[in-house]
């Protein structure tokens, strides 16, 4: 099963801004243009999905992006300030290693 996250947006180099401020606290990199206005990733964990979305719902304000994720196929979820509770839990809940 491919669990994921999807980011859309707008605006140029909005993506490309929020991944630099998030990969910048890691030893990981990433690869998109600034013009980019959607960016996949896949996890081969779900539980590594848990901080990602954390950032993203943390910096809300500070990115015009979406964030959708994918735990079943072809179901996509979008993660708002209203679910984003559930959502991780329900990721601990359901990929508990």
């Amino acid at each position: 099963m491919k669990t994921f996250i999807q980011l859309f947006s707008n605006k140029e180099g909005e993506i490309e801004r929020f991944l630099r401020q998030f990969y910048s606290h890691t030893n990981s990199s990433f690869s998109i243009s600034s013009s980019q206005l959607e960016w996949e990733q896949a996890f081969e964990n779900p539980i590594e999905m848990a901080e990602m979305i954390g950032v993203f719902m943390d910096n809300l304000e500070d990115f015009q992006i979406n964030m959708w994720i994918c735990l079943d196929e072809n179901m996509l979820i979008n993660v708002t300030k209203n679910n984003v509770d559930d959502l991780i839990r329900y990721l601990y809940e359901r990929f508990p290693y």
